[in-house]
């Protein structure tokens, strides 16, 4: 496999959040890879940050073990309902303002979807498009945080885990009503597909199964909400973070 989207493939000691542990997960090697070119979504918007993705191709291939899978990618037709779960890791800030203290395990913590109307209300309507998710509790306390850009949020369908996401930017870091903001990956199938020529990603539709809450939503007094500032920004994102899947 010649191209890879990621920037490291790490399984710490043990993969645990401030949030949640899971001590069940065991310990194992870790790969890096440099980056020999970056491909930049050709409509990105910085000031919106709508399509905030690129694609990396890495030096070599990536050897894949019992510690370290590639994760498949939520397909076009994904459909992701309000409170689906839904798992965020990094190795960011673990509170605003709260550096990941050492040994700097790679952290993890568990949101619901929050859903794209809710999201416009919370943020201003508009400010949310089509390319985006949103994830969160309406409590606030849990979210990723700055310096988690690039990095994934999955969720577990049919046994397997599928990316949703991509960290993009939120306002803070876990603020009540401000869930964070990531890249839809499913909206971008076809582009990611047009860039690569052979070894094609691995892409699963994601089937929400219930009723849609969201679409009961409508924004009270046409709120335009607080304008969303961009975490630490960077371009390694779409990053394919191998996790142990217990």
């Amino acid at each position: 496999m010649n191209k890879l989207v990621a920037v490291r493939v790490i399984v710490t000691d043990s993969k645990k959040s401030h949030q949640t542990e899971r001590p069940d997960c065991e310990s194992g090697p870790s790969a890096s890879k440099t980056v020999t070119q970056i491909i930049i979504h050709p409509n990105y918007n910085s000031d919106t940050n709508d399509n905030d993705i690129c694609l990396l191709q890495l030096s070599s291939p990536v050897a894949f073990t019992n510690y370290i899978s590639p994760v498949c990618l939520a397909a076009s037709s994904s459909i992701f309902y309000s409170s689906v779960n839904s798992w965020v890791t990094g190795w960011a800030d673990i509170g605003s303002g709260v550096s990941l203290p050492s040994p700097q395990n790679l952290m993890e913590v568990e949101v619901p979807v929050v859903g794209n109307r809710q999201c416009n209300c919370d943020y201003g309507v508009g400010n949310i498009t089509d390319n985006m998710i949103c994830a969160g509790l309406r409590t606030g306390g849990k979210d990723s945080c700055q310096g988690d850009s690039g990095g994934p949020t999955v969720s577990k369908h049919n046994g397997r885990w599928i990316q949703a996401g991509i960290v993009s930017f939120g306002e803070g870091c876990a603020e009540p009503n401000f869930p964070g903001v990531y890249t839809r990956v499913s909206q971008y199938q076809t582009w990611i597909n047009s860039r690569i020529s052979s070894n094609q990603l691995g892409f699963m539709t994601f089937t929400s199964t219930g009723t849609n809450s969201d679409l009961n939503v409508t924004c009270p007094n046409s709120s335009e909400g607080r304008p969303a500032h961009s975490f630490i920004f960077v371009f390694f994102h779409l990053l394919s973070f191998a996790f142990c899947l217990c």
